[in-house]
């Protein structure tokens, strides 16, 4: 007896119901993944011919595919900070306090001995600078025997508590952390150069892709296949526009 039942070889995956052909999706994947600062919707929409939207919801695809599975947490000296997201507030208003930004809390694996090194390094999307919203950023991301320096920020100090080799030092206007407010310098350039805008419910998003790439600088020979991996591994998530 004939079902009628057509199964599609995608169903089930981040490739299922996509709007081009296979070809141009692999081919998308490999540049976003593979080129030192990724690539725009609009530049994939002119490369590859296909719509702007369609383009940006497909990259939505893929940055759920890049984010990290936490199997991998900082280790050795780890350097913490927080950083906003955004343009100039009015009245030129400075401080953990600011409206209408998003607060990312980053972290940066230091390479002992070696001015300029970084290991790993990850970032999160924080509602406000408080101990509960750091939490979870830190016991996913950093190993409990890690040496995590912070700059005096109160907010930290309930978490020494887990991390007993936590220090805190004068930040003096983040000369004390000269490596991780490099990183944080790159971002924020990366964010305005390529994409220009990206939204508070997406943010997440592009600091996902950017440290996919980061962390994997050293053996981008590999890239790709653990993108695609995933990619076949795990269906994507609901979009919210």
């Amino acid at each position: 007896m004939r079902c009628k039942y057509d199964e599609s070889p995608t169903a089930g995956t981040m490739f299922d119901k996509c709007k081009f052909s296979l070809l141009k999706a692999f081919h998308i994947a490999f540049k976003i993944s593979t080129k030192k600062k990724g690539m725009s919707s609009e530049e994939l929409s002119e490369e590859f011919e296909l719509r702007r939207k369609t383009c940006w919801e497909f990259k939505w695809k893929i940055h759920q595919a890049m984010q990290s599975s936490g199997r991998y947490p900082l280790q050795g000296v780890v350097h913490v900070d927080e950083f906003f997201v955004g343009g100039e507030e009015e009245g030129g208003k400075r401080g953990r306090g600011k409206e209408n930004k998003r607060l990312v809390i980053i972290a940066v694996e230091i390479i002992k001995g070696v001015n300029g090194r970084f290991g790993r390094a990850y970032a999160a999307v924080i509602k406000n600078a408080s101990s509960d919203s750091f939490m979870p950023f830190f016991e996913k991301y950093i190993d409990k025997s890690a040496d995590v320096v912070t700059d005096e920020w109160t907010g930290y100090k309930p978490l020494k508590s887990i991390y007993k080799k936590m220090r805190q030092v004068p930040s003096n206007s983040g000369k004390s952390f000269p490596e991780l407010h490099i990183h944080i310098m790159n971002i924020k350039l990366w964010l305005r150069g390529i994409h220009h805008h990206c939204s508070e419910a997406h943010l997440q998003g592009y600091l996902d892709e950017y440290h996919f790439r980061f962390n994997r600088r050293n053996r981008m020979e590999a890239i790709f296949d653990l993108l695609t991996q995933r990619m076949v591994q795990y269906e994507p998530k609901r979009l919210n526009m």
